[in-house]
């Protein structure tokens, strides 16, 4: 069973696009903001570029998350999350069509509760959308970019059973924890899955791909609802 889900747009003031994900007690301030110069390897290209960024506020978890500027370098599960995120919302637009201008989602998790790489992907979807629609408002875009959207669960094993949407408590004692990631219309932008203790079999895997869609469903109504209330 889904966690509850909200998705709050435009709540800070000077990101085109910025939202507050809410999926249970994880909470994700997704922001996307344009600039108008692309990496040096698309430079005369005519294609644009998504990325993203994801940190963990010190207050996030239980015991204090040390910043990264303390430690003098990026947390390193802070850069694999924040690739992810860009690979899975490159899915959802049309390089070409952006121009060269670069895209960034910032991910900053509020609070924890399991899954917040998906949440940040499904909310970091909407404020893309948005940041999307503000350049064609602005004339910089005759139409918009995206092509699609994409959304993010999490889905597992836990005490034998195909379980959706994992938060902490599911997460830490899953038997086996899998992340999919999905376009709008049902195909899949990436899965990553480990077997924490025993190995999981076909008929599992086909459980919980199964699973993850009927969840991934639930988050693209729930993209579709907050961006068709025009906030």
């Amino acid at each position: 069973m889904m966690r509850q889900v909200e998705i709050v747009r435009k709540f800070t003031k000077h990101a085109p696009g910025s939202v507050l994900m809410k999926q249970g007690d994880t909470w994700v301030l997704c922001t996307a903001c344009v600039e108008e110069k692309v990496p040096s390897f698309l430079k005369g290209t005519g294609r644009g570029w998504v990325t993203a960024e994801y940190a963990m506020l010190p207050s996030s978890t239980l015991a204090r998350k040390e910043r990264d500027i303390k430690k003098l370098r990026q947390d390193g599960r802070g850069v694999e999350i924040g690739r992810l995120i860009g690979r899975a919302l490159r899915a959802s637009i049309d390089l070409a069509r952006l121009g060269e201008r670069t895209i960034t989602i910032d991910c900053d998790v509020l609070q924890a509760d399991g899954g917040t790489r998906c949440a940040s992907i499904t909310g970091g979807m909407v404020a893309l959308e948005d940041a999307a629609a503000a350049l064609v408002a602005s004339g910089a875009l005759a139409e918009s970019p995206i092509v699609r959207r994409v959304a993010a669960v999490s889905v597992g094993i836990c005490a034998g059973v195909p379980t959706l949407d994992l938060d902490y408590a599911h997460d830490a004692t899953a038997d086996v924890d899998l992340n999919v990631v999905m376009t709008s219309d049902g195909r899949f932008v990436e899965l990553q899955g480990t077997a924490e203790r025993e190995p999981f079999d076909d008929a599992q895997f086909d459980a919980l791909r199964a699973l993850a869609r009927r969840g991934c469903e639930t988050l693209f109504r729930a993209q579709a609802e907050a961006l068709g209330r025009g906030a």
